[in-house]
């Protein structure tokens, strides 16, 4: 069945909220993405080769409601009765990699977002490695707004159906997610898109926002948006994209970003904050003279396009010089370990941490991997390949190498 052209009308509304589309891989994550929005995140050269997100996808939406039918859906006119409908407001979807080895960028995602989607394949066991993974991720990182999306329904009987439902209902029990709701949908042939719009709705509240507080955007991406063969005077400055955490930021306002670069002195490793003006903010198609948390959100600064491509800022912080968290090299902290290692397909323990090991840290948007060097009385001290700037509040996951993969196995924060 050919779905429905969104009609074109520009509705002048920001995304006062991030969601974040979790779960295993295949399961629909980026077809849903589209249905919500209308875009196909999966954009890279090795994606569209694959089949699979690599990268974060993006895609911001207008949800509407028909006044006559009270429909909900993501088309200004009424695919019913073709009456003009009621825009309810903008969200910012954050399309996550499901594969087991793209976990790291799946916490780094999950860092920038307000709430999420967790999609289970109705056609497939429940719960599959990265489910489980996943979920224990948005619990450990504090995310409590939670919908579960019982995907591709059209692909199983009625009784296979209920019988996976029942499945997601045991797998939530003593989660985070336990009384989550679980909608059954088909992203492929736009099926219950209206329900799950409804629900979102419902259960996904805008947040209150502190835009009195300091400034803190977190780098998800950076790139050049210059084409080969432009003129000097057609030349933009490098971007930077990913979300607000607090605070706001405008045109024309000096920002760092920080850790900055790599750069070699005196025999040494360091980082070099770096300083910029911002020339234009945009969410989505949208040009806004200032951001603020809510969505997903791109600044166009003056810095050279070298700088940032390729994402080399991503996992920076932006914000207002002297106002910003320190650049952490060596970092000390409790670790609070898990009970079992989650997203292995064997029931494997988690040992303690040890001296001399390499662990993998998530710490806002950024991923690091750092050597464990000294660990007593529960604090443990691990060297930083690549430096962090994180508040003493922040939350910061801890994966373990176990066979070829980064797996999760505990969380800390600052001591």
């Amino acid at each position: 069945m050919a779905r429905p052209k969104k009609v074109e009308k520009k509705v002048e509304l920001t995304p006062e909220i991030s969601i974040l589309l979790v779960g295993h891989v295949d399961h629909g994550k980026t077809t849903l993405t589209q249905a919500l929005s209308g875009k196909w995140t999966d954009t890279h050269s090795e994606e569209l080769k694959r089949g699979i997100t690599i990268k974060l996808g993006y895609a911001d939406s207008v949800f509407y409601k028909c006044p006559k039918c009270e429909t909900y859906g993501v088309l200004n006119i009424c695919k019913d009765c073709k009456s003009e409908c009621i825009p309810l407001r903008k969200v910012s979807f954050i399309d996550a990699p499901g594969h087991e080895t793209l976990m790291a960028t799946m916490l780094s995602g999950a860092a920038i977002v307000d709430a999420a989607l967790l999609l289970v394949s109705a056609n497939e066991p429940c719960p599959q490695p990265q489910t489980r993974e996943h979920l224990m991720a948005l619990e450990i990182l504090g995310i409590k707004d939670i919908i579960v999306v019982q995907n591709k329904i059209d692909l199983v009987e009625k009784e296979k159906l209920i019988e996976n439902y029942n499945s997601i209902k045991s797998f939530l029990k003593g989660s985070i997610a336990e009384n989550a709701p679980i909608i059954p949908i088909s992203a492929q042939h736009n099926v219950n898109i209206d329900v799950l719009i409804e629900t979102i709705q419902e259960y996904f509240k805008t947040p209150h926002r502190n835009q009195s507080a300091d400034p803190l955007f977190y780098v998800a991406r950076s790139f050049d948006i210059n084409k080969p063969g432009s003129s000097v005077k057609d030349i933009n400055g490098g971007v930077i994209g990913g979300a607000m955490k607090e605070g706001m930021l405008k045109i024309g306002e000096i920002v760092e970003i920080r850790p900055g670069i790599k750069r070699e002195k005196f025999g040494k490793t360091i980082w070099e904050p770096i300083t910029t003006e911002i020339a234009n903010l945009m969410t989505g198609d949208l040009e806004v003279k200032e951001i603020t948390p809510g969505g997903s959100a791109g600044i166009l600064t003056k810095l050279d396009s070298s700088i940032v491509k390729s994402d080399s800022l991503a996992g920076n912080v932006v914000g207002v010089p002297g106002h910003m968290p320190e650049i952490i090299y060596e970092l000390n902290f409790k670790p609070k370990l898990l009970e079992r290692v989650v997203g292995a397909k064997d029931e494997l323990l988690v040992d303690q941490i040890k001296k001399g090991e390499n662990l993998m840290l998530n710490a806002n948007s950024t991923a690091t991997v750092g050597m464990v060097v000294e660990t007593s009385k529960g604090i443990v001290k691990i060297i930083l390949k690549k430096p962090i700037c994180v508040l003493k509040r922040d939350r910061i996951t801890i994966s373990r190498m176990i066979g070829a993969r980064w797996r999760l196995i505990g969380w800390g924060s600052l001591e």
